[in-house]
């Protein structure tokens, strides 16, 4: 679970969001205040309110101020600071409203920017010394969240910190644009935000502040109870760390409470929850399967809560592990086998939670991840900070997406309602979705019935008693009536035509071109790379629309071409910057736009050192070739070789290969990328030396994978999960693969090819997307029968396509699909609707992904086109 997804849920029921700032509530704290003299310029910027008195400059960098606040005492401190920054002309900026406040100061807002509530902007050291001890005298015992950025003054609600006043960029390490300061000497370098206080080398802390920072560093010497070893998880409410205790040496799992931060929807912050938590561990005492409380103390001014290490791995691990759906081909043994193992697992947590309920409280949190499993299969349940009394017959403020209980649940009912979830979510664990339809419950359980020997009696009516609502859904009497497509996905023999009818339908409806920062609704992602790029902005979206046959939309492009100029992209790649929009706004005819974009970006290649297509120099030169084939322009495919032979130089050596840590092996950030460029340099010149770059290429890949008891090779990310993916993962592999084995069938690594190809018939994908989801398995089967008419790939193909009904959400009467994590739909090309309509189009033998056959930068033949050396057929005799 990604928890930065939290935080774009507050917005919208249906899409990930960021607070409007159109229509009148938008206005917010700024309405409360005194109107600004006539001289200040204000602005809005994102979440932030933005004041500067007029024709005046800002300094590009320097020490700011940062004042937190409560949800309680914000419009206090906002007054304070508001009225002296413009008595005394100095820049300021702050959150625009309550709810913005409140999502960044959530449990699962960025930690690094937890507490940031106003901005102060003094333009020199006097001015910031003067400013902090007024405001030290004018906000005195006004509380707020820690800024773990920064430098507390003295013991009140401000913080500072050395850092970019302007924006400006700069060519990070991986030569992605990251916002910069200048050194003395005007380099630009990396503006670090990292949640410690820190300064650049080169500045010096100022007198006044120095006895601060002595002070911070006493308290960080302080004695405590517990050795923390490693930190196991972070949120703004806090840490989870692994640790021992002093005394005896016992270890101990440490929870850690941030007084004000990591509010939840009911405003609590992590201390109530964490004093909660104590207060039901304790009443719970000698309970086993629950942690026991070894200890309580403060540290520096968080709160610590030590419990007893229990012994497994989280519920989720274990089902990735012994899913039989996951595999190429379970057999009905292995489902029974899993079925006995689940109901003891099951039954173990029922006991535990009747075991709660007879001493008197509510767990309140019941999901996967709080439930661990041990070698034995024996469970504990932990993470008790939703515990509360049964007698209080309240709802939790928090809960997991599909397991928190609807509003006509409490108390023990409510854990009743989660305890059944996790029954269907055992056999089908995509229950996340039924907060977005509580329809899914019933076609979940017909399928887990289907699929595992289940009774319906027994298991279904079990369920289904627990999940239907008790009172009747009503239906809206404007509400659009069922597309065909929708009608189609709830038959066993689809119309496949309306259905993607349907989705691109639903894709157009969720259009808002009146807003300037994203067109259709996708990923979080779009919000930090912006609303025009190929994975999840409008560029992807318009391609898919176009290329699946769901016409051109002049409105929509006018918006795309407007964007770019309105707000530029930052990063040079083809899914996430300039190269993927102008491959795009090339295809729309917007050719004098596309080469902009593309000259905007010529001077920052050679620094770019990633090597992968979503974001690198592997991207780029096939994006680069496309224009040099399309234009008849030997420039921009010289660009393109240039890139080749340093992509060339950085494959790495067999002996180099292998797994490193988090899994990169793939389509996107892999070196299947690099490959898949030494392909076309291959059909370009005839240089067989490309066809041996390919096959090194492909081969680095292919040695971060591991094969299954089942003969498939995945990807591995890290210690745990292996990945069959597009992006990450043998899918990514599988369609360069593809096409090298088409070139080259005696390669040494399309031998390969059928464990890879294994990783693919598995019927379970938890995410319906293209870039990490069952789409993306369809491309590459896709691309597998394109080229060998397999009865096992075909079947697979037509069994993913089959099972995108699971994934299905209706929204306005149409067929949409969640993007990632499941908990709001999508529209994008990498995560949404744009992709499940190319995945459509590859079953039927359209791949129409951006770049990955050969097209405008080759002949389209397979065979070389020219440009050839005359020493290329004896330069390298491999493969």
């Amino acid at each position: 679970m990604d928890s930065r997804y939290e935080a774009y849920c507050f917005a919208n029921p249906f899409f990930y969001d960021v607070p409007s700032q159109d229509g009148p509530e938008a206005a917010g704290f700024l309405a409360e205040l005194p109107s600004p003299p006539d001289d200040w310029d204000v602005t809005t910027r994102d979440v932030w309110q933005v004041l500067r008195p007029s024709g005046t400059s800002m300094a590009a960098q320097g020490w700011k101020i940062h004042v937190s606040a409560t949800l309680a005492n914000a419009r206090h401190v906002l007054a304070v600071v508001y009225q002296h920054c413009l008595t005394t002309g100095t820049p300021l900026k702050f959150l625009r409203t309550e709810d913005i406040l409140l999502a960044r100061n959530s449990k699962y807002a960025a930690r690094e920017s937890s507490g940031k509530f106003v901005t102060v902007y003094p333009p020199d050291e006097r001015s910031l010394r003067d400013t902090v001890t007024t405001l030290n005298d004018l906000l005195r015992g006004q509380a707020g969240p820690f800024v773990l950025s920064d430098l507390r003054y003295e013991a009140g609600p401000l913080y500072l910190r050395y850092g970019g006043f302007l924006e400006q960029w700069v060519t990070g390490d991986d030569g992605e644009p990251v916002t910069a300061i200048a050194r003395p000497d005007g380099t630009l370098v990396p503006d670090l935000r990292r949640p410690v206080f820190h300064t650049p080398d080169w500045v010096e802390v100022p007198p006044f502040l120095r006895p601060q920072l002595a002070a911070r560093k006493a308290r960080a010497g302080g004695e405590q109870p517990f050795i923390i070893e490693r930190p196991l998880h972070f949120s703004n409410g806090g840490g989870v760390y692994r640790a021992v205790r002093v005394s005896d040496g016992r270890p101990a799992i440490l929870k850690e409470a941030r007084p004000h931060a990591g509010l939840d929807r009911d405003r609590r912050d992590a201390v109530a929850r964490l004093d909660q938590e104590h207060q039901a561990l304790s009443a719970l005492d000698g309970v086993t399967g629950i942690p026991a409380v070894l200890g309580r103390f403060r540290y520096w001014e968080h709160e610590f809560l030590a419990l007893s290490v229990q012994p497994g791995i989280p519920l989720g691990q274990w089902l990735a592990r012994h899913y039989p759906l996951s595999r190429p081909r379970s057999t009905p043994g292995e489902r029974a086998d899993f079925t006995e193992r689940a109901f003891r697992i099951l039954d173990q947590v029922e006991a535990l939670l009747h075991r709660v309920h007879d001493l008197g409280y509510v767990y309140g949190d019941l999901h996967d991840r709080n439930i661990l499993v041990d070698e034995n299969d024996q469970v504990s349940l932990v993470d008790f900070e939703l515990a509360r009394p049964s007698a209080e017959a309240t709802r939790s403020a928090l809960g997991a997406p599909g397991f928190a209980a609807p509003p006509d649940r409490v108390g023990v009912d409510a854990d009743l309602y989660a305890a059944a979830v996790l029954r269907l979510w055992m056999f089908l664990p995509m229950t996340a979705l039924t907060a977005l339809d509580p329809g899914k419950a019933e076609t979940f359980v017909r399928f887990a019935i289907r699929a595992f020997p289940l009774s319906s009696a027994d298991f279904g009516d079990a369920v289904l008693g627990q999940l239907r609502p008790r009172t009747p859904a009503t239906t809206p009497a404007d509400a659009p009536p069922p597309s065909a497509g929708l009608r189609a996905l709830a038959t066993d023999r689809p119309d496949w035509a309306s259905v993607r009818e349907s989705v691109a339908t639903a894709v157009l409806r969720s259009a808002t071109p009146h807003r300037r920062d994203r067109l259709f609704p996708g990923d979080i992602e779009q919000f930090r790379g912006g609303g025009a790029t190929l994975a999840h902005g409008a560029a992807g979206v318009l391609h898919a629309l176009a290329a699946t046959g769901h016409g051109r939309h002049p409105h929509h492009e006018t918006w795309l071409a407007d964007s770019v100029r309105r707000d530029p992209p930052r990063r040079p790649g083809l899914y996430d910057g300039a190269h993927g929009i102008a491959h795009v706004l090339e295809e729309l005819g917007r050719h004098e736009l596309a080469d902009e974009l593309l000259t905007e970006f010529d001077p920052l290649l050679p620094h770019l050192t990633r090597h992968g297509l979503g974001s690198g120099l592997a991207g780029i030169a096939l994006n680069l070739l496309h224009f040099g084939a399309r234009r008849a322009d030997p420039g921009r495919t010289d660009q393109a070789l240039v890139l080749g032979e340093r992509l060339l130089a950085a494959v790495p050596p067999p002996a180099a290969a292998g797994p490193r840590g988090k899994g990169r092996a793939g389509l996107l950030h892999g070196w299947s990328g690099p490959a898949l460029l030494f392909l076309r340099l291959f059909e370009l010149t005839g240089e067989r030396r490309w066809l041996t770059a390919a096959d090194d290429a492909l081969a680095a890949d292919i040695a971060e994978c591991g094969e299954t008891e089942h003969g498939a090779l995945l990807v591995r990310d890290g210690s745990t999960r292996m990945l069959p993916y597009l992006e990450v993962g043998s899918a990514g592999i599988v369609v360069v693969l593809e096409q090298l084995a088409g070139h080259a069938p005696d390669s040494p690594t399309a031998g390969q090819l059928p464990g890879l190809r294994r990783a693919l018939l598995g019927e379970f994908a938890i995410q319906p997307g293209l870039f990490l989801g069952r789409a993306g398995l369809m491309v590459a089967l896709a691309a597998g029968v394109r080229r060998d008419q397999d009865p096992e790939l075909v079947a697979a193909l037509r069994r993913h396509r089959a099972r995108l009904a699971l994934h299905a959400i209706p929204h306005e009467g149409e067929v949409a699909f969640p993007g990632n994590q499941l908990l709001r739909l999508s529209m994008d090309l990498a995560t949404g609707g744009a992709g499940v309509l190319l995945a459509l189009a590859a079953v039927e033998g359209d791949l129409h992904l951006p770049l990955l056959h050969p097209g405008a930068s080759s002949s389209g033949s397979g065979e070389p086109t020219g440009r050839q050396d005359s020493a290329a057929a004896t330069q390298n005799p491999r493969p």
